[in-house]
Formats: structure tokens, sequence, C-alpha cells
């Protein structure tokens, strides 16, 4: 009896962009994914379905084995740390900064740096690594807000054209990381399930025509 294969994807800006990639690829849901409340997909492909997932949560599916592969930003990957799966594809979509930002007027402080971010792990690194001492508060929105109110100096945040923060008259600064969708994969069900998974990875990667990127 054949496995029944998990492709875990990001609701979304993701879903729109990724959806005609596998379609390009043979893969396509029986049903509008759209037009339906439901969160798990039947595909044209036996024995292949499509769940619809918050971003931050593909990682974890994927990680654990409830999806064997997913989509997700490099934002969640970077966040969620990379253990328990492989990354073989940069889909080159859905593609923005990960920065810093804060108000034009803020001075770098010598003393503990306040940052509001849901990046909580990612800019604990980053800063470090400026040789910064921080306190993270963790947001899940209205991040361009936490400096006008005087919640934290500094945000770390996704940065697409840059109107939201120049709407609230923040600046963006330091590039933390080019970010883009990719395919990631269980390490179990790569091994396991080499032929079917490797053979959904191999029709995904004749579209994108993308290598494995690390970073």
């Amino acid at each position: 009896m054949l496995h029944t294969v998990t492709l875990a994807l990001t609701k979304g800006r993701i879903l729109k962009e990724s959806l005609p990639i596998l379609s390009e690829a043979g893969i396509c849901p029986i049903e509008d994914i759209f037009d339906s409340r439901k969160l798990m997909f039947l595909t044209n492909i036996q024995h292949l379905r499509l769940l619809i997932l918050r971003g931050v949560d593909v990682p974890t599916y994927v990680q654990f084995g409830a999806a064997d592969l997913g989509i997700t930003g490099k934002d969640q990957l970077l966040e969620h740390g990379g253990e328990g799966y492989y990354e073989p594809l940069d889909l080159k979509i859905a593609k923005c900064r990960l920065m810093t930002a804060a108000l034009p007027s803020s001075e770098v402080k010598l003393e503990r740096t306040v940052v509001a971010t849901k990046y909580v792990n990612v800019a604990r690194r980053f800063y470090a690594g400026l040789g910064r001492q921080t306190e993270l508060i963790k947001l899940y929105g209205a991040m361009e807000l936490a400096p006008l109110l005087d919640l934290s100096d500094e945000i770390v945040d996704i940065v697409d054209t840059g109107n939201t923060l120049a709407a609230h008259g923040l600046v963006a600064e330091k590039l933390i990381a080019n970010i883009s969708s990719r395919l990631i994969v269980n390490k179990l069900a790569m091994k396991g399930n080499f032929t079917v998974v490797n053979k959904i990875i191999n029709s995904i990667r004749n579209v994108v025509g993308s290598e494995n990127e690390s970073n």
C-alpha cells in the first residue's frame, strides 16, 4: 500500500505564487482552494495531498513528519532553526527582505537596545553578532507602532516595498537576510519514501530551475 505524501503550503501570498508552480509541475488540487474553508485537499496525483497552513507552522509539520514536504518563507526557516528537514529548492517567489528598522531620529544605544519582532531567534543571533545587547519583545503584528509608542528602539521585520515603514515614519536600516520561498522535505520521508518524494522535488525543480541554497 502506497504511503500518502503530504505537501504543506503557506497560506496568503506564498500560496498564490506557489500554486502556478505546482500546476506547471503537474500537481493540482482537485477543487478550488480559495473557495473552500478546508485545510486539506486531494490532488490529481493519487496519494498526494496538500495542507494549507500558516507559514510559521510549516517547518514544524515537516520537522515532525506530519507533512513530508513543505513550502514556506526563508524567514520562517531562519526563525525555526532548520532541524529535521532538508532545504533542496529556492522557489524564487514571494521575495522580500528581513531588516531592522527604526525612527530616523533614533540613535544606536551603547547600552541595551529594545527590539520588537516576531523573529526573536533571528534577532537574538543578529544583534549578538554585532556585539549589541538587546531586550527582545515578541509581537505578532503592528510592528511599526512599537517605536512610535516607545515600546521599542528598533524592530526586526519583513520589508517588501518599504511603504508601510514610510507611512509610520520609520526607515529600514540593516539587512539581515534576503527572503524567498523554499521547498523543504522531512529527512525521514526523503530516506523512507525516496522515489516518490524525489520525483516531486525534481518536477518542481524542472519548473523553477533552482538548486539547493543553504543560506
